[in-house]
């Protein structure tokens, strides 16, 4: 069960967005990097989240650039999990890679500020604050799997292999 406060974004939030070009200077000091994620949407997003905490996006979340960068920069900040109504497919996929989950469901339900609960493997979403239940399409059990072990390097070195089920 993941749990914290939602910050709102709004639709196309690009990987130059995440990832300002700026900083391409830092991308071998990820640590480094995470400490300015999102800060062309939210300036101050980085430095007033909280761990445990969601990006919640609209439509075509992560468009641009196919960097790994972006989707480890916003996992490494801290935040639990990415909620959007689309996302751009590569960027989908990194997220995965790298064990930050991405869900798509009706953001439009949630408010900025917001507590949430959500359970990965039922495809729930509690708001806390208004009290309105949503629901996403659970990720497969492979991509769960993937998620728990903290991405796909991860779950390669725990496993061995990559067995599909």
């Amino acid at each position: 069960m993941l749990k914290g406060k939602a910050w709102k974004f709004g639709d196309d939030i690009s990987t130059d967005h995440i990832a300002p070009g700026r900083y391409f200077h830092l991308r071998s000091d990820l640590p480094e990097l995470a400490k300015h994620v999102l800060e062309d949407a939210d300036p101050e997003f980085a430095s007033k989240m909280s761990a445990g905490d969601f990006v919640v996006g609209g439509n075509n979340f992560g468009l641009g650039s196919s960097r790994e960068h972006a989707p480890t920069i916003i996992h490494l900040a801290g935040v639990s999990a990415v909620l959007a109504k689309s996302f751009a497919r590569i960027f989908f996929r990194n997220s995965i890679n790298v064990g930050l989950p991405v869900l798509i469901c009706d953001t439009d339900q949630i408010d900025a500020g917001d507590e949430l609960e959500i359970d990965l493997e039922t495809g729930r979403i509690k708001d806390l604050t208004n009290g309105k239940e949503l629901e996403f399409k659970p990720l497969p059990p492979t991509m769960i799997k993937i998620l728990n072990d903290g991405g796909l390097v991860s779950h390669i070195k725990k496993h061995g292999d990559f067995k599909l089920d």
